[in-house]
């Protein structure tokens, strides 16, 4: 399928026009993280407990002397042989940017509810660097809407993103990401979480997609992915000498 192919002067109209939407997203990108900035915050009064490779830890302890710190909720249950590929895909965009966030007083988190070793073995498969604890044997994850239970998933309805949701939606995992502050105190707040598509925009390859030909050229939301390390090689484009 091809695009419809005018002279230069058409197309410069039509990309003034494009122009001037992606300007307004601009501007409404900007009051949205304005608004996201204005919430409201929630002090976070329950002790959970992470068990991460240098011991058991706090939610306090996370923030690894910082201020700020995001958790992504990465699906990867108790009995599941590896990582979901959705939460794989945007985790493979992490490592790049934890030195620009570390030194912005911002701590990167990954959390499962998988038992260490199983999260050590799937992350070293990934090659990754960023730091991932297990909430295995806390409620985190419940209270954070982000793992249910076998009664939860039999219940009539169960709560994500905000929304009562048919449990036919739902999996005893879904994707997510919170954000923390920790005041001079030892206070920590919960300020802010996002679901479903929602951490989207974390996904570098999807913005670059989106500005190809084809754009993200898929049937259903990211039907295209695999884990970076299960893609078959791509068929070479052919030669026009050939």
């Amino acid at each position: 399928m091809q695009n419809e192919v005018v002279s230069r002067e058409e197309w410069l109209e039509a990309r003034r026009a494009l122009l001037a939407k992606e300007k307004g997203a601009t501007k409404l990108r900007d009051s949205v993280n304005a608004a996201r900035l204005a919430l409201p915050w929630v002090k976070v009064d329950k002790d959970y407990v992470f068990e991460t490779p240098e011991g058991r830890k706090s939610l306090a302890d996370l923030f690894d002397g910082r201020s700020q710190l995001l958790i992504y909720h990465f699906m990867l249950g108790p009995d599941w042989d590896a990582g979901c590929t959705g939460c794989s895909f945007l985790s493979d965009h992490v490592d790049g940017a934890l030195p620009h966030l570390n030194h912005h007083d911002v701590t990167w988190v990954a959390v499962s509810r998988a038992p260490l070793d199983k999260i050590a073995a799937y992350k070293q498969r990934m090659g990754w660097k960023f730091p991932w604890v297990s909430s295995f044997g806390s409620d985190f994850n419940f209270d954070y809407h982000v793992s249910f239970s076998p009664e939860d998933l039999a219940k009539d309805k169960v709560f994500y993103n905000f929304t009562p949701m048919q449990p036919a939606d739902a999996n005893d995992e879904l994707p997510g990401l919170s954000a923390f502050y920790r005041n001079d105190k030892g206070e920590v707040f919960h300020t802010y979480s996002s679901y479903a598509r929602g951490p989207e925009e974390l996904i570098g390859t999807l913005m670059i997609l989106d500005r190809a030909p084809k754009g993200r050229n898929e049937d259903s939301t990211m039907n295209f992915v695999r884990r970076h390390d299960e893609y078959e090689e791509a068929a070479k484009a052919p030669s026009c000498c050939h």
